[in-house]
């Protein structure tokens, strides 16, 4: 009995301790901001083709219908005007021009434009990625060209800037040409003394015996995107007297903004115009019904969205709720890709429907996390009925491998403190209970054939797409997993069945994934 005494003290002990030193061992003492970043302002402005002061003098003559196709940024909603031509309507349709402001203005078009302009500057911060400015690479051969940056929308024309070249050598006639692959290069205007060959092929030469009229005629060369591709690039070759240079135009549709509008708000953050709680059940109502009774608690007007797949659902009803049937036993990853996939908030809250609300579930900071840092994600902590929090925070990594495939490493830990949320820190996956940005969550998805058990695939395959923090500071109670054999009921046992699957066949089929999909050989972790 005393033999038995003492090793539960050191179990007591030791575990703790343990835990102890896990923890600090993967903690990070870096703290770092992850603000939004300012967003460059628009490279294609009129400026380019205003000359430098030393080029003033140089005599030029414009061609307009280069300079009709460069952008301007300043569209016009009106009906384009074309020839009357007989069944035209019935073969093409009528041009029309719908004017959106009209549908806003009983709504007060002031404060709405407003908010909208406040939600494009933040997607543009959180766009704007530091490799789409423009980098001139000064000449350290004669060279001078746009290093990074250059960018024009599909079958569109831009001017090409930073073109330069320098005087290395007195020379009596210079030359230079630029190729490409998937357009044309012509000039906005034809410069004095320049002789021009090429103009609307994928090379063209220029040639003087004049430096800053060459210059001059540099700043001036257009690019024509010729062969649609939503988003590629090209790759240019600037060559002059046996030097060479090469850059890339990237070939794009810029990202057609996707903003929400949460209304006029006395509060700083109107959570049921930002956030949509959604959740996965599958037989345990009872769970479910203490899940909502715990929410309305404290967001009694936040929409709830339920996806189902039991055998016989229940309908579950009340104010904010909408309950999507599915096909049973449909699984776990493919009641989430329904459930969010109805999501029209901004933010979408995951929780499991054994989750239980307290006074720690703050959605507002989470909230307050992801509006004002780049993150699309962040974890709260989930708290067990032993008083035990998790967080789940992972590292995540793909280490190269041979032609047998690469290796997945996954570690405990974080990568570092996020600055001005002491509690909050950066991760690559977390615990069940998440906000999230519902657009960024879309995109990544969730694999419908991992259908009972899988979490850690979903990061997997955002690895690199979404950005996830997690904060220890966000609770939310776990229901009890003690089941006594005897208090289980028919649900419980149907539910157990389905949610632990102990077959081979099974376990192979999910590594099968791995192996294929994720071109994975084997993974590492603790």
């Amino acid at each position: 009995m005393r033999a038995n005494r003492r090793l539960c003290f050191a179990v007591a002990v030791f575990v703790p301790m343990s835990l102890l030193c896990i923890h600090m061992w993967n903690k990070s003492d870096k703290v770092v901001a992850i603000w939004n970043r300012e967003a460059p302002e628009d490279i294609l402005d009129s400026s380019l083709l205003q000359p430098l002061e030393k080029y003033a003098g140089i005599g030029l003559k414009w061609k307009d219908e280069v300079l009709e196709l460069l952008p301007k940024n300043n569209c016009r909603c009106e009906a384009e005007t074309t020839l009357n031509l007989p069944f035209r309507q019935e073969l093409i349709g009528k041009p029309f021009a719908l004017n959106f402001t009209a549908a806003v203005e009983p709504l007060g078009i002031g404060e709405t434009h407003k908010r909208r302009e406040v939600e494009y500057k933040n997607f543009k911060m959180r766009m704007y990625n530091p490799a789409d400015r423009i980098i001139i690479t000064q000449a350290n051969s004669p060279l001078q060209y746009p290093a990074q940056g250059v960018e024009v929308r599909p079958l569109k024309t831009i001017l090409i800037p930073g073109l330069c070249l320098l005087d290395l050598k007195k020379k009596n006639r210079y030359e230079v040409s630029l190729s490409c692959t998937m357009g044309t290069f012509d000039v906005a205007a034809e410069v004095d003394s320049v002789t021009i060959k090429g103009t609307g092929g994928k090379q063209i030469t220029l040639s003087s015996i004049l430096l800053d009229n060459m210059n001059r005629q540099l700043q001036l060369i257009s690019y024509t995107n010729t062969m649609f591709h939503p988003n590629t690039a090209d790759t240019v070759r600037f060559q002059s007297n046996g030097h060479t240079a090469s850059f890339t135009i990237k070939v794009r549709h810029p990202p057609v903004p996707k903003l929400y509008d949460m209304g006029p708000s006395k509060s700083k953050y109107n959570i049921s115009a930002l956030v949509t709680i959604a959740t996965k059940t599958f037989l345990r109502y009872d769970k479910l019904q203490d899940l909502i009774d715990s929410i309305r608690k404290y967001y009694p007007t936040v929409t709830i969205i339920i996806a189902d797949d039991s055998e016989k659902p229940q309908k579950v009803e009340g104010p904010f709720i909408e309950q999507y049937i599915m096909p049973f036993g449909k699984g776990w990853f493919a009641g989430r890709n329904l459930a969010i996939s109805q999501v029209s908030t901004k933010y979408v809250l995951w929780v499991d429907d054994d989750f239980i609300f307290c006074p720690q579930t703050k959605i507002e900071k989470l909230v307050d996390v992801l509006e004002r840092t780049s993150l699309d994600m962040v974890g709260g902590a989930v708290r067990e009925i032993t008083g035990y929090y998790t967080t789940y925070r992972q590292i995540i990594s793909v280490i190269p491998g041979d032609k047998e495939g690469d290796c997945l490493r996954t570690n405990q830990g974080y990568h570092h403190v996020i600055e001005g949320f002491p509690n909050c820190v950066v991760a690559d996956g977390v615990v069940n209970f998440f906000l999230a940005r519902t657009d960024k969550v879309l995109k990544v998805g969730f694999d419908p054939r991992l259908s009972r058990v899988a979490h850690l695939e979903f990061f997997i395959d955002g690895l690199g797409t979404l950005h996830v923090g997690s904060c220890d500071d966000v609770v939310v109670d776990h229901a009890s997993k003690i089941h006594l054999p005897w208090s289980k009921t028919k649900n419980d046992k149907e539910y157990f069945k389905f949610r632990y699957p102990k077959s081979v066949a099974e376990i192979n089929s999910q590594h099968a994934l791995y192996y294929f999909k994720n071109r994975f050989k084997c993974m590492t972790g603790n």
